[in-house]
């Protein structure tokens, strides 16, 4: 049974079973930012058993004052560092930065529903 997640200023609303079988489009594909605060980087460092700095040299990049996670190559286009090929799913779910847990409810997607459309499987006309 489907479990639809629906927010106040969206025309949209999104299906949670969705991610079961989408394969982590929203993990991969064009280059972006996925942007991580302090206390992201400190619960993500702690979960994988790594010191800040190290977590930070392996895992981040910074661009002007602000970390963002990095990014490998995958199929003719990125990957998020963290996104499992094999189980097609996030390898630090739990921990997972703001921006990731509020996909697909982002400012940019109120006026771009069929960008966010193409991207997420789960994603419903009101």
């Amino acid at each position: 049974m489907s479990e639809f997640i629906k927010k106040d200023g969206f025309d949209f609303s999104f299906d949670v079973k969705a991610c079961e079988v989408c394969g982590g489009r929203c993990c991969i594909g064009e280059s972006g930012y996925i942007w991580v605060n302090q206390s992201e980087i400190i619960a993500l460092s702690e979960r994988l058993n790594l010191k800040r700095d190290e977590f930070i040299n392996k895992y981040l990049s910074k661009i002007g004052y602000r970390y963002t996670l990095k990014e490998l190559g995958f199929n003719g286009g990125f990957r998020c560092v963290f996104f499992d090929i094999e189980k097609k799913q996030c390898s630090v779910y739990e921990d997972r930065p703001t921006q990731c847990r509020t996909f697909p409810f982002w400012e940019y997607f109120k006026n771009n529903i069929r960008e966010v459309e193409k991207e997420c499987p789960g994603i419903y006309k009101l």
